[in-house]
């Protein structure tokens, strides 16, 4: 069924105030296997509590405005819709813990045609107790049964594809086979990341991992080779998902640096020789 433009556009997204703990700030960091070498000083400093920082990506789960295509006044087929890309840009590191307010606003709905879907962007503010704008996401979200309405908004600029040439860093990751149990504690307990039955009536083998799963190792691959593991580094994190990514596997990060401040990324599953992220792009400070 088409989308009803002006109703979605003009959603209205309650604040929500989000309160975590220097526990939640691990459980997120040892999601994205950081600290899978405890001796790894640099490594530490996400997962143990002595001088914890927040791991940068971690604003993707901070304030979510929850599953409201499902809600039936949004007249979409939620059982069709995709997460499609995520967007993050980082204004000021997260607190290690404390309460942040997140406003979401729908910034664009974008006509595919009635046999091609639309796109759904949704920006999600995120402001420290003092109102300091800490970050902004912006995902988008592909409905694939809702396009044909007919009238839109212009689709944002394309996320840039990776240079032809090798690149210039590979960072493999071995995904632990408990993966998606571990991520589902931080934001996304959808069953489809842990229940077997669940995940075949959807068509797929067993349990996938969560795409912001998949997207955090990512980053944790481009912050080891480009920053150090000095996070605060990071000022933006871009890509598309491409196909799914299951827990065992071996994650293959590609990335090639553009210039001093822009990196260019993707990643690849070892074993099926398949692209996951495409289009990906980051930026850093020196």
């Amino acid at each position: 069924m088409p989308i009803d433009y002006d109703l979605i556009k003009n959603w209205e997204f309650p604040e929500i105030e989000h309160t975590y703990t220097e526990k939640d700030t691990i459980i997120y960091a040892l999601s994205l296997g950081i600290g899978h070498d405890p001796l790894d000083t640099k490594q530490l400093q996400y997962i143990y509590e002595k001088e914890l920082k927040a791991f940068p990506t971690m604003a993707v789960i901070l304030g979510y405005p929850g599953l409201w295509m499902t809600n039936p006044k949004a007249k979409i087929n939620f059982l069709k819709v995709v997460h499609g890309e995520q967007r993050l840009t980082i204004l000021k590191p997260l607190p290690k813990s404390g309460t942040i307010k997140a406003q979401s606003r729908v910034s664009h709905v974008i006509d595919k045609g009635v046999d091609k879907g639309a796109l759904v962007i949704v920006e999600r503010s995120i402001f420290d107790e003092n109102g300091t704008l800490l970050a902004v996401t912006e995902q988008t979200t592909f409905c694939r049964a809702d396009g044909g309405f007919g009238q839109g908004d212009e689709s944002p600029s394309a996320l840039p594809k990776p240079p032809a040439s090798s690149p210039d860093a590979i960072e493999e990751i071995e995904i632990r086979p408990d993966a998606a149990v571990l991520y589902r504690l931080n934001a996304d307990p959808n069953p489809l990341h842990i229940d077997p039955e669940i995940a075949k009536a959807a068509g797929f083998d067993k349990p996938i991992l969560h795409g912001l799963c998949t997207y955090g190792l990512a980053a944790h691959a481009l912050v080891k080779n480009y920053c150090d593991y000095q996070a605060e580094h990071l000022l933006r994190f871009d890509t598309r998902f491409s196909s799914p990514v299951f827990p065992g596997e071996t994650l293959v990060v590609e990335m090639w640096a553009l210039n001093d401040e822009e990196i260019s990324f993707q990643a690849k599953v070892k074993e099926r020789d398949i692209v996951v992220l495409s289009n990906g792009i980051a930026k850093i400070k020196n």
